[in-house]
């Protein structure tokens, strides 16, 4: 059983890297596709790239690319974090910051004509841009990945100042993409390059809410046992046998009971079809779960 779990543990972490990998990537197409095509600047570290990339001279003169630029800053962001804020950064915002590097040189490389007409489709390529970005962050961060930037920033301003994260950032992308009016002498380009922030935020917002949303699962079956034992090794969640009584056959009956988020759902009902095809399951839509492997209370 333990050598079991091991290898069910190796394969969830490597299956978590690879949802890392396709959020990333995503994240980075929506840049060299669509926003840095168009001239655009987004926030965060990838929007200071982009500044640099424009003002090296851009791709017709062989700009300094925003993938070195990336991995630069954000090596130096990650060494002040650790030694300001200590051991707060895990080993997947290291690779979350690599990948990132990675995904935007090779989009680089292999993109070299936006699939727009930029010039008369600069709105459309911000809102695809935009998308495709708070998409990839938004499946980054359903596997507790980063991709390390200006949140490090705000939690180092917020160790010695009273401000929250969330104002750190969005005062940090504002001044991002103000400054970009300097470089590209483009009023246009500033109001879509906030545009594309918005746009981030909402579908990452969307993105997280839609992977937070939890059911509470009750199972009735004579297989119990076997069911409890394969939620609990399978789908990696917290089971409870309920004692319960079936009123017309007057039987005692167990109730498996279980949370899970509504993506999970699936496979509970997989894993209890394959046990008993005739178990009866009730799903319950939770307005909120906190505790391990769910949210955190925040109240204060």
């Amino acid at each position: 059983m333990k050598s079991y779990l091991n290898a069910q543990t190796i394969w969830s972490e490597f299956k978590s890297y690879l949802v890392m990998a396709f959020g990333l990537a995503l994240y980075s197409l929506g840049w060299t596709a669509f926003l840095i095509p168009a001239k655009l600047v987004g926030g965060g570290i990838s929007g200071v790239g982009a500044l640099i990339f424009y003002a090296t001279g851009g791709e017709a003169d062989g700009g300094f690319k925003i993938a070195y630029s990336y991995l630069i800053i954000n090596v130096v962001l990650l060494y002040l974090g650790i030694k300001v804020l200590g051991g707060k950064f895990g080993f997947k915002s290291l690779i979350g910051i690599l990948m990132t590097s990675f995904f935007l040189w090779i989009g680089q490389q292999l993109v070299t004509e936006s699939p727009l007409n930029v010039e008369t489709d600069r709105l459309l390529a911000t809102i695809i841009g935009g998308g495709l970005c708070g998409i990839g962050l938004g499946t980054v961060f359903t596997q507790g990945g980063s991709s390390g930037g200006t949140d490090i920033i705000a939690m180092i301003i917020n160790k010695y100042r009273n401000v929250s994260i969330g104002r750190v950032i969005l005062l940090c992308d504002v001044i991002i993409i103000g400054t970009s009016y300097f470089v590209l002498k483009d009023f246009t380009s500033v109001v879509y390059g906030y545009i594309s922030v918005g746009i981030v935020s909402v579908t990452l917002d969307m993105v997280l809410q839609g992977t937070r949303q939890s059911v509470q699962m009750f199972v009735v079956s004579k297989n119990y046992q076997v069911i409890a034992d394969r939620l609990s090794n399978e789908v990696q969640r917290g089971v409870t046998v309920l004692n319960g009584q079936g009123w017309y056959s007057k039987e005692d009956q167990k109730i498996v009971m279980v949370l899970v988020r509504k993506f999970e759902a699936n496979q509970v009902y997989k894993i209890c079809k394959q046990e008993d095809p005739n178990a009866f399951i009730s799903v319950v839509n939770a307005m909120g779960v906190f505790g391990k492997g769910f949210d955190t209370i925040k109240a204060k």
